[in-house]
């Protein structure tokens, strides 16, 4: 093999390989991206299942009657979960939160019988809770429902507030992303606008010469998107053994909707942008190339 062809082999490789990675990098930053996202609704899902409301029953209520009212709000669409609190507990729970014994000040163990209640994140909003308040109420042996109000309203606001910073900022890296990828995918074709001529001077048609374009960085894209998503889950390795766990609010399924669509966002926007930069190629004239 001649010098002159391992040279031009070389060329090709490492232009291809250049491409590929720099296309690889900018998925990562939208991958990751997505990935807050996810994270965020994650979060919030976390948060509001795991605010806790506590159910107050009255003083003369028997184990029995404990275990059918538990039994009735595990049944009902909004509780996700349940747990029982005596009185005893309570009051540890009293004494650990104010550092004495509550029953040797006042005499009695001031403390309730509750049963503790986690509601699905759909239904931990004010509307919701107004309307489970009231059904909880009609329940036989219940004398209240306490839950924190202002942090519930706290938790929303801040909530809605992330979220819609958190979809500003993915809509501006996305942005962003499809303009590097664009532009990295315009400067693999550019030292082939001259071939790209040359085909249409001995007639194939638009179609035909975008064919081998398109086909290629298909591929391309594939292979950036698999590498993103290596990159990616390095990352997430890493943050999780090193900082904090992600399993609460990330899913296997969260997971791998963000490696899919990282991978579909890599095929999609280089086929648009080799699209876009055959046709710029296949428009000019022959002087233009030149002088671009």
């Amino acid at each position: 093999m001649s010098n002159k062809k391992k040279v031009s082999i070389f060329r090709f490789l490492n232009a291809k390989i250049t491409s590929t990675i720099s296309i690889s990098l900018v998925l990562v930053l939208l991958g990751l991206t997505i990935l807050i996202l996810f994270m965020g609704n994650g979060l919030s899902q976390y948060m509001k299942e795991n605010t806790s409301f506590n159910v107050m029953l009255s003083s003369d209520v028997s184990d029995a009657r404990i275990t059918a009212i538990r039994k009735n709000l595990d049944a009902m669409p909004f509780v996700k979960s349940s747990r029982f609190i005596s009185k005893e507990e309570a009051k540890e729970q009293l004494i650990n939160d104010l550092g004495e014994d509550p029953e040797e000040l006042l005499g009695y163990n001031p403390a309730q019988d509750c049963i503790e209640i986690f509601l699905h994140a759909d239904y931990a909003n004010n509307d919701s809770i107004r309307v489970i308040n009231t059904i909880i109420r009609q329940e036989n042996n219940v004398t209240d429902l306490l839950y924190q109000q202002e942090a519930i309203d706290l938790i929303n606001d801040n909530i809605s507030k992330l979220m819609s910073v958190l979809l500003i900022l993915a809509a501006i890296l996305s942005l962003i992303s499809f303009a590097l990828i664009r532009n990295t995918v315009r400067l693999s074709i550019y030292s082939k606008r001259f071939l790209i001529h040359t085909m249409k001077l001995v007639g194939a048609t638009p179609a035909f010469i975008r064919k081998p374009f398109l086909i290629h960085n298909v591929y391309t894209g594939i292979i950036a998107g698999i590498i993103a998503n290596g990159i990616i889950w390095l990352i997430i390795t890493y943050f999780s053994k090193e900082y904090v766990s992600m399993e609460p609010i990330m899913t296997v399924t969260d997971l791998t909707v963000v490696f899919g669509t990282v991978i579909i966002l890599g095929v999609l926007i280089t086929t648009l942008a080799t699209a876009f930069a055959v046709n710029k190629y296949l428009k000019m004239q022959t002087d233009q190339l030149y002088y671009i």
